[in-house]
């Protein structure tokens, strides 16, 4: 029992003598006194060659002893929570990490772009599902089941149920704000993206983004149509851009053309992307045919109207010149940051 009293005493000594410097010397202290293989627990263990009579007072000094160790310990633990936060100290002053920049993708970009044009002359933004009806998306826009312009647009079919279809184009937000609206006039702008059964490849997709226009009320007039397209292309590609309509077909309008601007490349000189005439296509367009408008009970002798479509990924080609449409949608961040600028 002395000579246990005699260690305890010798080691509560030690303690109090001991200040660590440093997370380190703080950790030595640690595993010498409390560690499992410590001299705390140690002298615990010599508990069992006291006298029975002696115990009670051999506990109560070694809890002491233990307590002043464990006290010490906490008194440097701020060393502790040095090391755990890094060894090294963090400086206030300098300056944060920055944040990488994000951007708008260039086909965001471009449908904004379109859409805040039109946006000024009065139209109204409108957009609808993507599953789609054959009412809406085929029957109601002046094709039947049996006619030869739906073997134009590859769709993609609901197994299940085969009215049922991935929408081929917007014309279908068009069909249902004619539905809703009731009687003209109506103005609106249609982007969205449109799917068909195409092969992949650097000049297709089985998906892409349209913008679609639809302008009916009393007295609309095709000089109406090219003007307002007029002024679309000079908004968009400056003033200085040349155009030209050639006639067309589609089941929707009649007359119906298509609008070709001179190439933004090459000045109209030709190129790789004109195809050396010096003219690129970039929409379709054309009176509303008498038959839609009967669809949805507006009196075709009353209101008359125009009708324009436009693809956005050529209109992102044209404008940046990116020549592979799979570039859009592979999340390639080393495509994707070159248009920081722009967004």
């Amino acid at each position: 029992m002395d000579a246990l009293k005699s260690d305890i005493a010798q080691y509560i000594d030690e303690i109090k003598a001991i200040s660590p410097a440093n997370p380190e010397e703080l950790e030595n202290f640690r595993i010498k006194y409390l560690g499992t293989k410590g001299l705390v627990k140690s002298l615990f263990g010599r508990m069992k060659d006291v006298a029975k009579e002696d115990k009670k007072e051999a506990g109560q000094l070694l809890n002491s002893l233990k307590q002043t160790a464990e006290a010490h310990y906490e008194q440097y633990a701020h060393l502790k929570e040095q090391s755990d936060n890094g060894a090294q100290t963090i400086d206030l002053s300098l300056p944060a990490k920055p944040f990488p920049i994000g951007s708008r993708h260039p086909l965001k970009i471009v449908e904004n772009k379109v859409v805040s044009i039109f946006e000024k002359l009065g139209f109204e933004v409108a957009e609808g599902p993507e599953i789609e009806d054959d009412w809406h998306n085929f029957t109601s826009l002046n094709m039947p089941e049996d006619h030869t312009a739906r073997d134009m647009q590859d769709t993609f079919y609901i197994h299940t149920n085969p009215d049922w279809i991935l929408r081929t184009h917007t014309s279908s937000v068009q069909a249902r704000v004619l539905e809703s609206k009731g009687q003209p006039p109506v103005r609106v702008i249609c982007p969205g993206r449109v799917y068909r059964n195409e092969t992949i490849s650097a000049r297709a997709h089985c998906f892409f983004h349209q913008c679609e226009g639809l302008y009916i009320d009393e007295n609309v007039s095709f000089a109406d149509l090219k003007q307002t397209l007029y002024h679309f292309v000079t908004e968009m590609f400056g003033a200085k851009t040349k155009i030209r309509f050639r006639p067309s077909y589609f089941p929707f309008t009649e007359p119906s053309a298509e609008m070709d601007i001179s190439c933004t490349v090459c000045g109209g000189s030709g190129c790789s992307l004109c195809k050396h005439t010096g003219w690129v296509e970039i929409l379709g367009c054309g009176m509303v045919h008498p038959n839609l408008l009967r669809n949805f009970n507006i009196d075709p002798e009353k209101y008359t109207g125009f009708a324009f479509g436009m693809g956005v990924e050529r209109m992102t080609q044209i404008k940046y010149q990116v020549n592979d449409l799979r570039l859009y949608s592979q999340n390639d961040l080393r495509f994707l940051r070159q248009f920081v600028s722009h967004s």
